[in-house]
């Protein structure tokens, strides 16, 4: 079975209603995701930098029978934000569900990090989901409406092995963690749940980059293997479906048995 034979198999009524916005849907993981979600029945709005390729995962997602726009975001330029989710809206309804996927890597030990370059990794990866999930929320507090907001953290916000260049990716990634819990208790009485999942290594653009640099990290693991991007599938359709309704304020950690714990 192909990568999109298994997401065009999932239930196409499961989101029936839902308009998700995604962001960092041009490539890896947030491709999957927006894909995943449109295949279940919810209009899709694919966020990015790179509008060349959003609008050729738009075409794809619309051949196979799903509803997809593209908009163009920059999570280090909050002050777009409400022009992004207004387009977003205006073509697909009101945002029910968002996706905080886009994120930045940064493979430089931390003594050596830059002010420059922290601002751009801390920014892209925690302050803009964070404003970004206030826009959003706010919106469905303002109309009484209830939502979700999925944070994608990852394993190294809660184990770090000592990966000389992982620092200051692993310290965002473990506020987004945090900012999912706290999150969850601000608005719990609106009926907006925050939740997240945190995956391990699995195959993706961002997992290839670091191969090229380090090497394959297969044979290391327990079960020798890095996972296909498809196992994050039944996760991340739990977290926007009916059947999570009263979870919130957790992260999932989906790692293939990879760290302790």
């Amino acid at each position: 079975m192909t990568e999109r034979q298994s997401v065009r198999q999932r239930d196409p009524h499961l989101l029936e209603g839902q308009v998700a916005l995604v962001t960092g849907a041009s490539s890896g993981l947030g491709e999957r995701f927006a894909r995943v979600l449109a295949a279940a029945g919810a209009k899709v709005a694919l966020a990015a930098r790179r509008t060349d390729r959003i609008e050729a995962v738009c075409a794809d997602i619309t051949a196979a029978g799903g509803t997809a726009v593209g908009v163009r975001l920059d999570l280090t330029k909050p002050e777009t934000f409400a022009a992004t989710v207004d387009e977003a809206q205006d073509k697909l309804g009101p945002v029910t569900t968002l996706v905080n996927n886009a994120g930045v890597p940064y493979g430089v030990r931390p003594h050596k990090v830059s002010a420059a370059d922290a601002d751009l990794v801390i920014g892209t990866n925690l302050r803009g989901p964070f404003l970004l999930s206030c826009e959003v929320g706010g919106r469905m507090i303002a109309d009484g409406r209830p939502g979700r907001i999925v944070n994608v953290s990852s394993m190294t916000a809660f184990h770090y092995s000592g990966t000389p260049t992982a620092a200051l990716y692993s310290v965002t990634k473990a506020a987004l963690a945090r900012m999912t819990e706290v999150l969850a208790v601000e608005w719990a009485r609106n009926r907006i749940n925050v939740v997240g999942m945190a995956p391990g290594m699995f195959h993706s653009e961002m997992m290839a980059g670091m191969i090229s640099r380090v090497g394959d990290p297969s044979d290391q693991l327990p079960r020798g293997r890095l996972p296909d991007p498809s196992l994050l599938d039944s996760t991340l359709l739990y977290l926007t479906s009916p059947a999570s309704e009263a979870v919130t304020g957790t992260v999932i950690k989906v790692d293939d048995g990879q760290f302790g714990r």
